[in-house]
């Protein structure tokens, strides 16, 4: 498809439902049913076949035409993660039941992962799922979980064989959060808010039909999800001096008094290495148009966390002891991370997260160094020994 024929599709679905008089959701189910929700992704589900590189092309022309959008940032974990999991391991049933509510966003998700005891090391995780006639009963622990306050549906990876080695007795589930048995406790983070949560599951039971992949290929379902994950968080699309940079630099320009050569040098060093990430991030989503998310997506959220960090961090030194004020502590369940729109003390308290979140820097070096660059692996005793058998 050419970007003309692109363009033609879009004038003509705006023809027919004018943003200005056009009910919202009304509007955002006609889109997916479009194909202009995820060109890239199938007929029938959110798009046509197309090349992922049109999409910033139809969101551009819809943002022209005063359409709403299906406010991405509430929904970041079922836009990045669970929705390209769902797409390459689903049923086609799944595929229809969950794809276009997670499009639009009438369906909020979480992702249930790591556990006290398997953060770094998911495939550690203690989480139990046992068969319960044509379902799984599922108990255990999950923290961390972002949005869980307010998501209907999660990711989740539960250990269904003990008697394996760790990465072979996984299984993956999607999991109602409504259901009997889901317990949300909120966890008060540096910056006073209260973004991430720790969830018990306690009997929870959940259908055979709403398991995706097979059973004991949890770790493949799973690895294919964190792929995604380190994309959404460090290689999403930007513009030239987008993100934290940018905000440093509006600063420095706006208040010169502020400025000495030491931190001007710093700050040119940390725009470049931040327009070097950008473009290697526009490579990288092209790789994910052909379906080719892999371990190039933990360098690039490697970068995103550091550079984060000193940007953060250059941030409250340009602007001394303005830079101590905290505008607010109130312990608050945000429904989205705004990274950039809270003053300079939330960038840089909550920038600290950012190395640990979406997998540690030291686990990303270690994928890095062996999936990328191909040195050795680093030596692990227990990776054959069954799971049960590991101390614990």
């Amino acid at each position: 498809m050419t970007i003309d024929e692109l363009r033609g599709r879009v004038e003509e679905f705006l023809a027919a439902h004018d943003p200005a008089t056009t009910e919202r959701l009304a509007f955002l189910h006609a889109r997916y049913d479009a194909g202009l929700a995820w060109v890239h992704y199938p007929v029938g589900h959110g798009g046509f076949g197309a090349e992922q590189s049109l999409q910033p092309e139809v969101d551009r022309l819809f943002e022209e035409a005063g359409a709403p959008d299906n406010d991405p940032q509430a929904n970041g974990i079922g836009l990045g993660m669970a929705a390209p999991t769902i797409l390459a391991f689903g049923t086609e049933e799944q595929k229809r039941r969950y794809l276009r509510p997670l499009w639009t966003g009438e369906e909020i998700w979480c992702q249930l992962f790591s556990e006290p005891g398997a953060g770094s090391d998911l495939a550690a995780l203690a989480t139990r799922a046992v068969r319960d006639g044509d379902g799984w009963l599922v108990n255990g622990q999950k923290v961390w979980t972002s949005g869980a306050h307010l998501a209907r549906f999660a990711i989740l990876v539960a250990r269904t064989d003990p008697d394996v080695p760790k990465h072979r007795g996984m299984t993956y589930f999607l999991c109602d959060m409504t259901d009997p048995g889901v317990d949300v406790r909120p966890l008060r983070q540096i910056t006073g808010e209260a973004e991430f949560n720790e969830v018990f599951l306690t009997d929870v039971r959940i259908p055979d039909g709403m398991r995706l992949g097979a059973e004991g290929e949890g770790w493949a379902v799973a690895n294919a999800t964190l792929n995604h994950e380190r994309v959404a968080i460090g290689g999403k699309a930007a513009p030239r001096e987008g993100g934290m940079i940018g905000v440093v630099a509006r600063t420095w320009r706006e208040r010169p008094e502020l400025r000495t050569p030491d931190l001007h040098d710093r700050l040119l060093r940390l725009w470049v290495e931040s327009e070097v990430a950008r473009l290697a991030g526009a490579r990288l989503r092209q790789k994910l148009a052909q379906g080719q998310a892999g371990p190039e997506g933990s360098a690039m959220k490697l970068t995103f966390a550091r550079l984060s960090q000193r940007l953060s961090g250059l941030e409250l030194e340009l602007l001394g002891e303005e830079g101590l004020r905290y505008s607010d502590w109130t312990m608050i369940r945000p429904d989205r991370v705004d990274f950039t729109g809270r003053d300079a003390g939330y960038r840089y308290l909550r920038a600290k997260g950012n190395s640990i979140e979406g997998g540690t820097s030291e686990i990303l070096r270690n994928i890095v160094a062996e999936r990328v660059l191909g040195l050795p692996g680093e030596q692990r005793s227990d990776k054959d020994v069954p799971w049960k058998e590991i101390p614990r």
